[in-house]
C-alpha cells in the first residue's frame, strides 16, 4: 500500500479571508470548483471569512452558497483584520486538509493540486511561494525583502522569502494553531513557530482581478512592527546594551574632561556640550520608551481577553459557531461570538 493511499483525504477545506472582493468572488469559487472536481472521491467544504465588507461581498456569498452547498461564510461584526479572519476560518474548517488563500485571484486555485501531491506524499505544511515580486511596486518589493532579512536576524523563526499566505496544512496543523491563545496575531510566525514537516512549491502571480490593495504602506509597516515584537524579543535586549554603551561614552567622556582640566587647566565651555548630551539621551529615551510601550501594549491586549473577533451572520453550518468552554458563561448569545481559543 502507498503512502498516497494512506493519506487520501476524505474531506478538503479551502479557507478564504474576505474584503471588499466582491468581483472576484464569482470566478476564484468557478475556478476552486474546476480544479476539486478532479478529485471526485473527496468532499469540500468553502469557507469565506467577510471580514467587514462593505462592497456587498456577504449578498454574493449567500447566492453562492444557495447555488453550491460547498459554500460557507461567516461575517464579522466588524473589520476585525485579515490575522483574525484567517483564523475564524481555520477554528471554522474540519477538513481533513485545510487550504488558506486570498480572495483577490493572485493565489492561483490550480496551485492546489501540487500541494495536495506533497502532502499525500508526507508533508504536513505544503507553503506556496511567490517566484517573483514583479506585480508588485518597486518600494514595496524592497520593503517587504528589507522586512524578511530583519526578520530572520533578530527572531527565532524563519518565514521562507516569498512566502504568504497561501499554505496548505495538515489536520494536525491545524489543530496545533487552533490552540495557541494569543490575539497578537501574525500568522506568517504562527505557521512557522509550529514546526511539522514542511515544503514549498512555486508559484507565479497574478495580477489582481480587481480593485487595489488594502494594505497601505502604513498598513505595512504596522504589520512589520507586529510581526517582529511577536516573535522576538531583541528589540527590547538592544536598548539595554545601548543603556550600557551610553553609560560607558559618558563615563570615558567625563574622565576625559577631568583630565583636561587637570593636565592642561583648561576649563571646558559647558553649555553646549550638556544640551548636546541632554538631547541625545532624551531622544534615546523617548525612542526605548516607543519600544517599550508597543510590548506593554501587547500584554495590555493579551490580559483584557477580548475576543479576537465577532461573528454577525454566517452561511451554511450546520450549527452555529459557538464559544469555547472559557467563554461560554460570559456571554448569553453564543452564537453570535467566536472567542480567542479553541473553539469546542
Amino acid at each position: 500500500m502507498t503512502i498516497s493511499s494512506l493519506r487520501s483525504p476524505r474531506l478538503i477545506s479551502v479557507v478564504v479571508p474576505v474584503y471588499n472582493e466582491a468581483r472576484c468572488l464569482e470566478a476564484l469559487h468557478a475556478r476552486l470548483c474546476a480544479v476539486l472536481d478532479s478529485y471526485p472521491d473527496m468532499q469540500r467544504e468553502f469557507i469565506f471569512v467577510d471580514d467587514g465588507s462593505r462592497d456587498g461581498s456577504f449578498d454574493l456569498l449567500a447566492e453562492l452558497g444557495r447555488r453550491d452547498p460547498a459554500v460557507k461564510a461567516l461575517r464579522f461584526a466588524r473589520n476585525f483584520g485579515k490575522e483574525s479572519a484567517m483564523a475564524a476560518g481555520l477554528r471554522a474548517a474540519v477538513g481533513d486538509i485545510v487550504v488558506l488563500m486570498d480572495s483577490d485571484l493572485q493565489h492561483p486555485p490550480e496551485v492546489i493540486p501540487q500541494m495536495i501531491e506533497r502532502w499525500e506524499g508526507g508533508t504536513q505544511m505544503v507553503i506556496a511561494v511567490r517566484r517573483s515580486r514583479r506585480t508588485d511596486p518597486l518600494g514595496r518589493r524592497l520593503f517587504t525583502r528589507g522586512f524578511y532579512h530583519f526578520f530572520h536576524a533578530l527572531c527565532e523563526v524563519e518565514i521562507p522569502e516569498g512566502a504568504g499566505d497561501f499554505r496548505l496544512f495538515d489536520r494536525r496543523v491545524v489543530d496545533a494553531i487552533n490552540a495557541l491563545p494569543e490575539r497578537n496575531r501574525f500568522m506568517k510566525g504562527i505557521t512557522s513557530w509550529v514546526g511539522f514537516r514542511q515544503e514549498e512549491v512555486e508559484f507565479e502571480v497574478a495580477e489582481r482581478a480587481g480593485g487595489v490593495s488594502s494594505f497601505s504602506t502604513l498598513r505595512l509597516l504596522r504589520y512589520a512592527i507586529d510581526g517582529l515584537s511577536s516573535f522576538s524579543m531583541v528589540p527590547l535586549r538592544v536598548w539595554s546594551l545601548i543603556g550600557v554603551a551610553l553609560a560607558g561614552i559618558s563615563g570615558l567622556y567625563g574622565l576625559y574632561l577631568i583630565g583636561e582640566v587637570l593636565v592642561f587647566g583648561v576649563r571646558t565651555p559647558g553649555f553646549p556640550t550638556i544640551m548636546v548630551s541632554m538631547l541625545f539621551v532624551s531622544g534615546v529615551q523617548l525612542i526605548s520608551l516607543g519600544v517599550i510601550g508597543e510590548y506593554v501594549g501587547r500584554i495590555f491586549t493579551e490580559v483584557k481577553a477580548r475576543p479576537l473577533y465577532l461573528v454577525a451572520d454566517e452561511i451554511g453550518f450546520a450549527r452555529p459557531v459557538t464559544l469555547s468552554p472559557a467563554h461560554a458563561g460570559n456571554h448569553r448569545h453564543a452564537h453570535s461570538l467566536v472567542p480567542d481559543g479553541p473553539s469546542s
